[in-house]
């Protein structure tokens, strides 16, 4: 038995399940390369996660409610770091700004290079928690025995009065993790850049853009 030739119908019908499935494909490829990205916009946007904010200024407000903030360090495996906030907790006002410093020393022989991530805790105080100035993300070289100050800015926005989830949070946790920098190229650099053998020196340590 043969196949009953195709009608103009059948052809319509197969190329329309054709175009369908390719723009499903297209989606789903787009969705794939915009996820991470737009994942971040999500968590810089809500605090989802513990993701605290950018402010370019200082709030023009101070509500007089107080909340303690404390300061968390820590030093992933492979990098020979001692790491701790200079105090270990502030209280200030609602809208009130503060900076303290992250004191980074190392302790190992040779330069070696970390970066550092962050979050705050509670989670949903990310979205009220906001950096005027941070040392975070970006790579810090270290010689044999340096220490560096690395200074932390921040403010919790007079927003926090109007979310009904931070009513009883009275204390929020600010936590960096620094972690080792592997690429041989980036640590060889620095370890020329110390022994003289560079060009020049980097761009500032222990500031950084947020």
């Amino acid at each position: 038995m043969t196949d009953a030739p195709k009608t103009n119908d059948d052809i319509r019908k197969n190329a329309k399940v054709a175009v369908a499935c390719v723009t499903f494909v297209s989606v789903m490829v787009g969705v794939s390369f915009a996820a991470v990205p737009l994942y971040d916009l999500f968590c810089r946007v809500t605090g989802f996660g513990g993701t605290t904010q950018v402010a370019e200024s200082a709030p023009q407000k101070v509500i007089d409610r107080e909340i303690t903030i404390r300061f968390d360090a820590n030093v992933s495996g492979g990098l020979s770091w001692t790491f701790k906030p200079e105090v270990r907790e502030v209280t200030l006002k609602v809208g009130e700004t503060a900076r303290i410093n992250y004191i980074a020393e190392n302790t190992s022989d040779v330069t070696t290079v970390g970066t550092s991530t962050f979050n705050v805790t509670p989670p949903q105080s990310g979205a009220y928690f906001n950096k005027l100035a941070c040392f975070c993300f970006t790579e810090q070289p270290l010689a044999p025995g340096e220490s560096i100050a690395m200074p932390v800015e921040f403010f919790v926005s007079p927003d926090v009065v109007d979310d009904p989830d931070m009513a009883s949070v009275t204390a929020i946790t600010l936590s960096y993790t620094f972690f080792p920098v592997r690429d041989p190229e980036t640590v060889a650099h620095y370890r020329d850049v110390d022994s003289g053998n560079a060009d020049g020196k980097t761009e500032t340590q222990g500031q950084s853009a947020l």
